[in-house]
């Protein structure tokens, strides 16, 4: 039993494993330039790779402002990153005012931080613990997908003993 235990521990390591983020530079929607780790400060953070152009990616945007808003007392940050090229960067600003999305928002036009965190298809979500690590990470996007980033988020908060309100999508 505990051998199997053990192995069943090791594989879900591999599985699951503490891959870290590496801290980088990035430059938000509103020109200021920070330090992905500056975001890490409070709790952990959602991070979506998201392009105008990506309609599932349209889709999960909705879910995450409603996540951002409801564990944000929390410490809880969505840093939303579109990968848009130079060239329909202008969409991006004009596509989040008018949704009045309230996460942040960071621009990608060389895709280099996608690169660096292995973003292949949009949209992907990763979401980081205060420490770095990767605790989800999926690409896509198919209706109840944000049921397992809430699970993860809440799996996260039980974990570190931190007590907060049940989200409820019909909340927001």
């Amino acid at each position: 039993m505990l051998r199997k235990f053990l192995y069943v521990s090791l594989i879900s390591f591999f599985i699951y494993g503490q891959e870290k983020i590496p801290d980088m530079p990035i430059k938000l929607l509103d020109g200021t330039n920070t330090r992905l780790y500056e975001f890490l400060k409070d709790g952990p953070v959602i991070i979506d790779f998201w392009a105008t152009w990506c309609v599932p990616c349209k889709k999960l945007m909705k879910h995450l402002n409603k996540f951002h808003l409801h564990f944000n007392d929390l410490g809880l940050k969505v840093l939303a990153v579109s990968t848009d090229t130079p060239r329909t960067m202008g969409k991006v600003k004009s596509y989040i005012r008018s949704k009045k999305y309230e996460f942040f928002v960071a621009v990608d036009p060389n895709q280099q931080v996608m690169k660096k965190l292995k973003a292949e298809l949009m949209p992907t979500t990763i979401i980081v613990d205060r420490k770095g690590n990767v605790i989800y990470r999926h690409q896509g996007y198919y209706p109840g997908d944000e049921e397992k980033i809430l699970k993860t988020i809440e799996e996260y908060f039980n974990s570190e003993g931190i007590k907060y309100n049940q989200y409820s999508s019909a909340l927001n």
